[in-house]
């Protein structure tokens, strides 16, 4: 075992200019720590296996689920199951710090609507 965090953790990117860390990446479990610049989104999708739950470290999200929209803030979460159309948006003036946690891995369960 070892601690893990964003300099020790797999980085990515996605979208036009965030950033994502693997803090916990296995078989049945995906942990990841995401940055969101002002103004940005994730593309409006569902995942047909896994459920998340998104947990706001500093910044305002706004999480639209279906014809509903709602805002979060720090130390919020919120719990999106499979099959559920969401989509991630950070309407703040400030970078948007959270986690998200997937089980079973959300990466190539993706379907965009």
């Amino acid at each position: 075992m070892s601690i893990v965090n964003i300099d020790s953790a797999e980085h990515y990117t996605w979208g036009k200019q965030c950033d994502g860390w693997h803090l916990v990446k296995s078989d049945n479990l995906s942990v990841i720590q995401e940055r969101m610049p002002a103004g940005t989104c994730e593309s409006k999708h569902l995942h047909q296996h896994a459920e998340q739950f998104f947990y706001i470290l500093s910044g305002i999200a706004t999480m639209r689920l279906h014809s509903e929209t709602i805002e979060l803030s720090a130390n919020q979460g919120l719990h999106v199951k499979a099959g559920v159309v969401h989509q991630l948006i950070n309407v703040g003036p400030d970078d948007l710090h959270f986690i998200v946690t997937s089980t079973p891995p959300s990466h190539g369960d993706k379907i965009a609507v």
